[in-house]
């Protein structure tokens, strides 16, 4: 019996195991690195924005600014936390995966903050088994990825962090300021002091702005960096084309992608996200989110339908078909507004180009 490639099963692998060769490559370079990195920061950059880096072809994984990705290499070997914040699906959690990975070999020593996140989340928690069966002690106590990232030296990553109760979120305070956690159930020599390499990338969504605020205290132990969505159209289209090839790689689905077909999905997300044509025109903005991580998921979708209902070619009878997923997750009103801007902006460009006659005459399949 053939054995299964266990690694191919996965739905996604980390980064430090999808790219294992490139970090292996540079983190064999004989160069001066910050203490507890497994790179030098010109090799960490390297890895984020691509290109040759001594001697390593390097594959391009974040098409942001470059400048971007320098102030967070250098916020990452000062004293201070990382906060990324933006708006939803412009790659911040990619970008705290790619860092975390370059610089300490792993991004899993990860919080994901929700409303039910808890200071345990943050510090440790308990084997209440063992608890009850030998008292507190170093085997009964649970590490949380924060102590991990402290005992070990390593990046941690701090996901929505505006998602918890201020109360859960001040328990990073004394992490990012004294790099200490206390254990007083262990006794006095019970503290887990940080090693060199550990610091902490927290991601915000700036729609999430209200949900719970930081507090200043909280705030001071920060570096922010914006990251904003891709204003290229011809940088965009790249992404989105690369991005739906790698995911039809992953589920072994062959289908063309024809690039007038993806710079039609491009310019439908820019301009709904802009609230504005290329012609100048006003539209109404969606609530919804149109980002570049949504038309990445609508080219993939409607790549997946051409090759299982249509002849394996993506078309423009696909996206709008897909896009409906995307446009009515907030309700009816961006249903309306999508209607609106393919009656006008879709329409008027449908007289003169046969790709947007093709578009605008699906738009049926948008629904009522």
């Amino acid at each position: 019996m053939k054995k299964k490639n266990t690694e191919t099963e996965l739905l996604r692998l980390p980064p430090e195991r999808r790219f294992a060769d490139e970090l292996g490559a540079l983190e064999a370079e004989d160069a001066p690195r910050p203490p507890g990195w497994r790179m030098s920061p010109r090799a960490v950059r390297a890895f984020l924005v691509g290109g040759d880096h001594a001697g390593v072809a390097i594959r391009k994984k974040y098409y942001g600014d470059p400048t971007l990705v320098d102030r967070c290499v250098v916020t990452l070997m000062s004293n201070r936390g990382l906060l990324l914040v933006g708006e939803p699906g412009t790659a911040k959690t990619m970008l705290s995966e790619l860092l975390a990975a370059a610089i300490s070999g792993t991004s899993q020593n990860t919080v994901q903050g929700s409303a039910g996140t808890t200071e345990d989340h943050i510090k440790y928690s308990w084997n209440y088994a063992l608890l009850l069966a030998k008292g507190p002690s170093r085997e009964a106590l649970v590490p949380s990825p924060v102590y991990r990232g402290l005992e070990r030296g390593e990046v941690v990553r701090f996901e929505e962090v505006t998602r918890c109760a201020p109360e859960i979120q001040d328990a990073l305070i004394s992490v990012l300021s004294d790099k200490v956690i206390q254990v007083p159930e262990l006794g006095d020599d019970a503290s887990v002091y940080a090693r060199r390499g550990f610091n902490v990338i927290a991601t915000a969504n700036l729609r999430d702005r209200g949900v719970h605020e930081m507090s200043s205290a909280l705030k001071r132990r920060f570096n922010f960096e914006l990251v904003p969505a891709i204003s290229s159209p011809e940088l965009e289209v790249r992404l989105v084309r690369e991005q739906a090839e790698e995911l039809l790689r992953e589920s072994e689905v062959e289908v063309t992608l024809p690039e007038d077909v993806i710079g039609l999905l491009v310019t439908t997300f820019q301009e709904l996200r802009r609230g504005k044509s290329l012609e100048g025109q006003q539209i109404e903005k969606p609530s919804a989110v149109m980002s570049t991580a949504e038309a990445v998921a609508v080219a993939f979708s409607s790549a997946l339908d051409a090759a299982w209902f249509g002849d394996g070619t993506l078309s423009p009878e696909h996206l709008v078909r897909h896009l409906r997923g995307t446009v009515t997750k907030d309700g009816e009103r961006d249903h309306e507004k999508v209607r609106q801007y393919f009656d006008v902006v879709v329409k008027a460009r449908a007289k003169k180009d046969p790709l947007w006659k093709r578009l605008h005459a699906a738009r049926d399949q948008l629904g009522e």
